[in-house]
């Protein structure tokens, strides 16, 4: 269980909320911290609630501010999910795990949200060329996925891990004797 009141804690949800907070200016469309605040979130927090809880839960509140929408379930399934790839990343805290990582976010992301807007909307037949068209549809809006995953994951990770070298009390607590 995590104490709340250590540093390291209120760190990590402090960037997991700003995170979420940087959606509510104006940016390209896609380009944003979301799902490298899943990832972080899901990398760095070890009670596996909270992993899960924090992330979705400031992805909630930057919905409550900007509107909620038609398929919001695709947009949270993914991001639980993206936080689930962060899990798997907490004893490989290491660039080109981390890397692979937010390409995968980003790939998941696109394909399960515009899998989610064939499947539960009207805007193309539930048919195998709607599902295809959907997909070239968002094509041109996957570039920015890819950038704002890659941009915002690499000033969360390295964010963290250079106040984690200048101050000792964001250093995650080792076990004596534990390998």
């Amino acid at each position: 269980m995590i104490d709340m009141d250590k540093p390291r804690f209120t760190t990590l949800a402090g960037m997991v909320f700003l995170a979420a907070a940087l959606r509510l200016i104006p940016h390209p469309p896609n380009f944003t911290p979301l799902a490298a605040m899943a990832l972080f979130g899901g990398a760095y927090i070890s009670d596996k609630r909270l992993a899960f809880g924090l992330p979705l839960a400031a992805l909630f509140l930057s919905d409550a501010v900007l509107g909620f929408y038609h398929g919001m379930i695709w947009v949270y399934g993914s991001f639980a999910l993206i936080v689930c790839l962060g899990l798997q990343l907490q004893s490989r805290r290491r660039l080109l795990p981390i890397a692979g990582a937010a390409l995968a976010s980003s790939v998941l992301f696109f394909a399960l949200t515009n899998f989610g807007v064939w499947a539960s909307g009207g805007l193309y037949p539930h048919t195998l060329a709607g599902l295809e068209t959907c997909y070239v549809a968002a094509i041109p809006f996957f570039q920015n996925t890819i950038a704002g995953d890659l941009v915002y994951t690499a000033l969360l990770f390295g964010g963290f891990a250079l106040a984690e070298k200048k101050f000792p009390a964001l250093r995650e607590a080792t076990v004596p004797g534990a390998a």
